[in-house]
């Protein structure tokens, strides 16, 4: 069986539209907004909440340079910026476990749950937030429980029985996965990032 964390996540992408997407390398993201404030302060400390500490010395050895870099005029201080950037976002990324791929355009498609989740923080309410998901997860929950009971449990017909056992497998995943990720169970790991796959690779899974 899969790990609940692991079924969680996957089934996100079924939860909202699109697959989940992370803006930590967006250009109007957290991070490279952290960037921005601190290249325009020249204090480093912005930024470091973003990495691990075993790698803060390289983020403050790349600060330092474009600072630098920086002072030699317009063309030369965007070239900077976009260097940090690129190396802060680098740098966080490997620290979640996930790949660089370049930074990506602001005004990005990210789905209604990143931006809820930044509002609910920014409004100090969760109210938006807890009805999306709520929401999601039910219909989630009721569309899965529906393909199920369509189905007829096994008995002699081995195809209907097959059928069932296609429809129950990822309602059962699904509900597990819910439940032990919404109780903080210890199996449950963190999940680096926002960067889950199709729901189909654990749906179709050994129950």
């Amino acid at each position: 069986m899969l790990k609940p964390a692991v079924v969680f996540v996957l089934s996100l992408s079924v939860l909202v539209p699109g697959v989940a997407r992370g803006h930590c390398d967006t250009l109007d993201g957290p991070v490279v907004q952290a960037a921005r404030t601190a290249l325009k302060s020249g204090q480093v400390n912005p930024v470091l909440a973003w990495v691990r500490p075993a790698d803060e010395p390289e983020i403050r050895a790349a600060f330092a340079r474009a600072l630098v870099v920086r002072t030699a005029g317009a063309e030369a201080r965007g070239l900077a910026d976009t260097w940090f950037f690129e190396t802060l976002v680098r740098v966080h990324r490997a620290g979640e476990g996930a790949p660089f791929t370049g930074l990506k355009a602001a005004g990005q498609d990210l789905g209604p749950a990143v931006p809820a989740a930044d509002e609910a923080l920014e409004r100090s309410s969760l109210d938006a937030v807890e009805k999306l998901l709520v929401d999601a997860v039910r219909t989630g929950l009721r569309e899965r429980y529906a393909r199920v009971m369509a189905k007829k449990p096994p008995a002699s017909d081995v195809a209907a029985g097959r059928a069932w056992v296609e429809a129950y497998v990822p309602y059962v995943h699904y509900v597990e996965g819910l439940f032990e990720v919404a109780h903080g169970s210890p199996r449950v790991e963190p999940v680096p990032g926002s960067h889950a796959g199709s729901p189909a690779a654990h749906e179709h899974g050994a129950h």
